[in-house]
């Protein structure tokens, strides 16, 4: 059994390194290519490992490069780029590489088995999304393509961590500060001249925290409108990024960037997306509108875009009583860790090991992770928010478990990071359920990729899983942030040890799909927006009238004019979603389909929970979804559960 890789990142030599093992790739890779007799033994399997290893020597740097971003890492990271985009396009375009993988697939597809299959087949698809069967000139100016499409991403995304954190809003009123949560006023807090002060910026706690209870409108509006004007520069790279992925998919042979996006995903045509998107807004708008008229009649006035956080959280108060101040004692987050593991550990039979080792801050952690008493994998957790971290919360993969070409089987390993209110030496993490739930979330990722049982790396754990289906493991997993007894397995009062009480509990409950009719149009607009922005070419102020005129349906309090979410959309600018933004809904019907069925038959000894284990967890990227969809519930995945699990009527 192989171990887990010590976590290194040697920023001085990184760069030397990197180059000598391209280098050292590219040779192993004629070397391949000079056999005489291709197998897959003989050749797929050596280039998988070579690709793993440089695999696991980016990672890190790409790693620190979002937790501990500093000039250093960026600059090596910038540096880094175009060498592994370079090489990886040089790789994918190479026609002997292409023919060898068919005529491999050709010659020995009766004695290959159904992950060898699998791994032959995305690859020769993925050397023909890449190009490898078009002329010299066509592919050379694909290689150009993908080089300056990684550089505006990663320009986008760095734009949009400075623009973050370039911003601040003191208060010195403490009257500006009322009704504030006393969690997020001591970390706004800060002593200046004799004078205690607040200080508000766009970093996810500390922004949701003004907006959500922050009584004085006109500086919600302040931080409203920084929020949403951010990185106005990234308005030019959003043109350049849009007219470069057309020029890609066309040279493709495709029409447009979505319909090449597709020919990844569980979808299957363009037409198909977009009404799997308008149908669910169909059923979700009249409840939308009554759930907007009752927040306004309570508010007593017509709201703008920075009111409605702030009264909602008042109506959810009125309604159920709610005070989310309450709930976050109960929510201590090793606690939170704690009970995560014992849940998981009832529902799959896998147990958590703190491991003692010296990681890239002192607030990481990691765990081991054991099924049947036998060492399966690691996890390393990163949940607390910090300024050279990047906002938001995500799983990313480092090593995958597969089996090498001498039998040994290599284990695999995860990080799950988030943004949680940070601990202080005065006060532990306290987290809202909202984040209880992100924890959750990114959790399902983290376990999709670390119960493989796929041998081939290419297609074990969320390595092959089609992009429309990767969310499916996460959203299952957070709906069982709002199951009473699975509260119950941590939810305690990190004071008095006193557990959630019961009627706080079915609060929580009940108000899960507060505004939910809402909340759905929410995402719809950017699954929508993201779709439609890829059919043909926008540019310059046609993106921003393409929001605009989806909004007439979507937004139903309009945002105002200078409003340019699309400038911070770093999901499909920056992010792996771009016309794909659409498959979170798409997954949430396997979700929530798999998850009211598990439910039904009873959540602790579950037989439906084991087989989800064993056809979806398991079996990775080593089919397509709605092969082990069907192998898991015995039938087509329906979308009446999604409505339901939404309380949408």
């Amino acid at each position: 059994m192989g171990q887990f890789l010590h976590f290194t990142c040697n920023l001085e030599n990184f760069i030397d390194e990197l180059k000598n093992l391209i280098r050292s790739n590219e040779e192993t890779v004629q070397t391949l290519l000079e056999t005489k007799e291709k197998t897959y033994n003989n050749f797929v399997k050596p280039l998988e490992e070579i690709e793993e290893k440089l695999e696991l020597f980016f990672t890190p740097l790409s790693h620190l490069n979002s937790v501990n971003n500093s000039e250093k890492t960026q600059e090596i990271y910038t540096q880094a780029l175009p060498l592994i985009t370079e090489y990886s396009t040089k790789l994918s375009q190479n026609l002997e590489l292409y023919n060898a993988y068919k005529e491999i697939f050709e010659k020995e597809k009766e004695s290959l088995n159904k992950e060898q299959k699998r791994v032959l087949e995305l690859n020769i698809q993925g050397f023909e999304l890449s190009g490898a069967h078009l002329d010299e000139k066509t592919k050379q100016r694909l290689a150009e393509i993908n080089l300056r499409k990684s550089e505006l991403a990663n320009n986008f995304s760095q734009n949009l961590l400075d623009a973050t954190n370039a911003y601040e809003k003191i208060i010195t009123d403490p009257k500006d500060v009322e009704g504030i949560p006393q969690s997020d006023l001591e970390s706004a807090k800060f002593e200046e001249d004799g004078k205690t002060k607040y200080r508000f910026t766009l970093q996810m706690p500390s922004y949701i925290a003004y907006m959500t209870y922050g009584p004085n409108e006109k500086i919600r509006e302040e931080l409203y409108r920084a929020y949403v004007t951010r990185s106005p520069e990234n308005g030019k790279i959003i043109d350049e990024l849009l007219s470069l992925r057309l020029e890609m998919a066309q040279l493709l042979g495709f029409k447009n960037y979505a319909e090449y996006s597709l020919a990844t995903k569980m979808a299957q045509k363009t037409d198909e997306v977009v009404s799997f998107l308008e149908d669910l807004l169909q059923n979700s708008q009249n409840q939308a509108h009554k759930e907007l008229q009752e927040l306004e009649s309570f508010a007593g006035k017509k709201l703008n875009s920075w009111d409605s956080a702030f009264y909602s959280e008042k109506l959810k108060k009125a309604f159920y009583d709610i005070d989310e101040e309450e709930y976050k004692p109960y929510f201590e987050q090793q606690s939170v860790v704690d009970g995560l593991f014992a849940f998981l550990e009832k529902m799959f039979g896998i147990e958590f090991q703190a491991v003692d080792e010296e990681l890239w801050d002192e607030k990481a952690k990691s765990y081991d992770l054991h099924v049947n008493g036998k060492l399966k994998a690691r996890i390393y957790l990163d949940l607390e928010a910090r300024k050279s971290k990047r906002g938001g919360a995500w799983m990313h993969d480092w090593q995958t478990r597969h089996k090498k070409a001498d039998g040994s089987v290599v284990l695999a390993s995860a990080f799950v990071v988030c943004n949680f209110p940070p601990s202080s030496p005065s006060q532990p993490s306290l987290l809202r359920h909202d984040d209880v739930v992100t924890l959750f979330h990114e959790m399902g990722h983290a376990i999709h990729h670390l119960l493989s049982e796929v041998n081939e790396s290419e297609v074990s754990g969320v390595n092959g899983v089609e992009w429309d289906a990767v969310e499916f493991p996460s959203q299952f997993l957070e709906n069982f942030a709002y199951e009473k007894e699975v509260l119950q397995l941590f939810a305690k009062h990190y004071e008095s040890g006193e557990i959630l009480p019961d009627a706080m509990i079915e609060k929580l409950i009940k108000a899960k799909n507060f505004q939910s009719a809402m909340g759905m149009l929410r995402q719809l607009e950017f699954g929508l927006f993201d779709f439609l922005l890829h059919l043909k070419l926008y540019q310059g102020d046609e993106v921003q009238e393409l929001l605009d005129s989806l909004r007439e349906k979507t937004a139903l309090i309009k945002p105002p004019s200078y409003n340019r979410f699309q400038n911070g959309f770093a999901h499909i600018f920056a992010g792996g979603y771009a016309a794909g933004y659409y498959s979170y809904k798409w997954a949430e019907v396997l979700s929530a389909d798999g998850f009211m069925a598990v439910k039904e038959d009873g959540l602790f000894d579950s037989n439906l929970a084991q087989r989800y284990k064993e056809h979806i967890l398991q079996k990775g990227g080593s089919a397509s979804m709605s092969e082990l969809f069907k192998e898991f519930m015995g039938r087509e995945p329906k979308t009446q559960p999604l409505l339901e699990l939404s309380g949408i009527k």
